[in-house]
């Protein structure tokens, strides 16, 4: 486990994840501040961080259960996101651009936790 988490792909996709939801968040009325707002935003940031822990741990099963909180997270995501698109949060683009990196992120955390070696 010696690369660091910044080499991983899907720490770098979920970075631009973290990107799409803040800025879509951004439109979000102000009495949802403190609402999905705040969810969404601590659900995506989240993802990376626990990549990140995850990477600097010492165990190959310590990695695999951060990554397994990090999927936990986007799924949380997903759940937000249709929460947001059925209150009319979020305009086409948005959801579009949120969808787009969500997929790609539980593909590549998908695909690097079955590429760990299980113990």
């Amino acid at each position: 486990m010696g690369r660091s988490y910044k080499e991983l792909v899907a720490w770098q996709r979920a970075m631009d994840l973290v990107t799409a939801t803040y800025r879509s968040t951004a439109s979000f009325p102000k009495d949802e501040q403190f609402g999905l707002t705040s969810q969404l935003r601590r659900a995506a940031v989240s993802i990376p961080s626990n990549i990140a822990e995850g990477q600097g741990r010492s165990t190959t099963g310590e990695f695999q259960h951060f990554l397994g909180i990090a999927r936990g997270s986007l799924y949380e995501i997903e759940t937000q996101i249709h929460i947001a698109d059925r209150l009319s949060l979020l305009q086409p683009d948005q959801m579009d651009e949120i969808k787009a990196n969500w997929k790609e992120v539980i593909r590549m955390l998908n695909s690097l936790m079955r590429a760990l070696p299980r113990k």
